[in-house]
């Protein structure tokens, strides 16, 4: 079988990223949004992170997007510059078979390369066992659980936090990081 491909996400990609985050709002818990987003919406967030200098990938075989992923500012605070939030999203039928092995693996090393110094993960709702379970593989570690922070689906949901340091992570000075 042939394995999925990591590459730069396109904007012609954002059709195929709906058609996963959209499921993944209106029936999972990993977002906390109550209503998909459009085409329009999403592309105008692709521009804005893909603009920002921040990475996004998607995971393709044979010319189908499996899954996504891209790191983004984890707060808007200058002090926050070298820290950033990933997000992953697999296609149900993909889920389970590496892609989101492969997606956060390739985001923490364009990351690490990009010169940031932490990756936040902030996990929609305590029972996304596969997410915290990826998180782990991929040596981020718990920081907290928000309890009760969201409610969606009738319910409310929790938020789990973990972290991974990044290249020297907190032990020298970062460099500069023009713009951000």
């Amino acid at each position: 079988m042939t394995k999925p491909h990591l590459r730069p996400a396109r904007v012609a990609d954002v059709p195929a990223i709906c058609a996963i985050y959209g499921p993944a709002v209106t029936a999972g818990t990993a977002s906390f949004e109550l209503e998909p987003p459009d085409e329009a919406e999403m592309l105008r967030r692709f521009k804005a992170i893909t603009e920002a200098g921040y990475p996004y990938f998607v995971a393709e075989l044979d010319g189908q997007v499996l899954g996504y992923a891209y790191a983004s500012a984890y707060r808007p605070r200058p002090a926050y510059r070298f820290t950033v939030e990933d997000s992953v999203y697999v296609g149900p039928d993909a889920q389970g078979k590496g892609v989101g092995r492969l997606l956060l693996g390739g985001l923490i090393d364009a990351c690490v390369q990009e010169g940031f110094r932490l990756m936040v993960a902030v996990i929609g709702d305590s029972a996304q066992y596969r997410s915290i379970a990826l998180h782990r593989r991929l040596g981020f570690t718990f920081c907290g659980t928000i309890h009760s922070v969201g409610y969606k689906h009738d319910r409310w949901l929790d938020s789990v936090l973990m972290q991974l340091p990044l290249g020297a992570g907190d032990k020298t000075p970062p460099a500069a990081r023009g713009g951000r």
